[in-house]
């Protein structure tokens, strides 16, 4: 069984949105599935746009992206873990996620993706969506739980009483699990992957 990659898209380390991260790898670690929390650099710089990465295979910038992308047929799941800033993810997970899922989308398929979310109040369920866009632009199956899968604190501590947050958390860990124990019962009963078209990408006018 692969791994699941935990991303912590805070500057805060050990902040809310990690200790939301711990509970589902806790419980992962229970079904006998490894996990592994990665802290996105606050400096994370965004995508340039020079379309090296479509030339060479790898982002001109050499970071924490290159570094998780060479490692990414480790992992069977992907989740996305961030604070709610003006109810949208922070910006070091965006750029994180901006320029490893344009890099290594050829890879991201059929891995398991899943996004998590820390607020204080509101602002919660748009941030959430803005994360699972890049999932579903990857040809990734996406992984739910008994609620949009957020956790509500201003400090770690908070979050650890949040009592329906952390079950959320581990009622998401318990349906990764599932979807990638049936991708691999798919693979080795010889069940094939889907063969995709060759993308096709337009303006809507005409090609680009």
């Amino acid at each position: 069984m692969k791994k699941v990659l935990l991303v912590n898209g805070s500057p805060h380390a050990a902040g809310c949105t990690y200790t939301a991260l711990k509970e589902i790898a806790d419980e992962l670690a229970k079904g006998g599935i490894e996990s592994e929390i990665v802290q996105v650099p606050y400096d994370t710089p965004g995508c340039r746009a020079c379309g090296a990465c479509k030339r060479n295979g790898r982002c001109v910038t050499d970071d924490i992206v290159n570094e998780i992308g060479s490692r990414l047929d480790e992992f069977g799941a992907i989740v996305l873990g961030s604070p709610v800033y003006y109810a949208s993810a922070s910006g070091q997970i965006c750029s994180f996620a901006d320029r490893l899922f344009y890099t290594y989308s050829g890879k991201m398929r059929g891995k398991v993706g899943a996004a998590i979310v820390s607020c204080r109040r509101g602002g919660a369920s748009a941030a959430f969506d803005r994360l699972n866009k890049y999932f579903t632009i990857c040809n990734m199956p996406v992984a739910s739980s008994q609620y949009w899968n957020q956790v509500h604190g201003s400090r770690a501590e908070d979050v650890a009483q949040d009592e329906e947050g952390l079950q959320t958390m581990r009622t998401l860990a318990a349906n990764i699990a599932w979807l990638m124990r049936c991708i691999e019962a798919a693979d080795q009963a010889g069940v094939p992957r889907p063969e995709y078209e060759a993308p096709m990408r337009t303006d809507f006018i005409r090609r680009s």
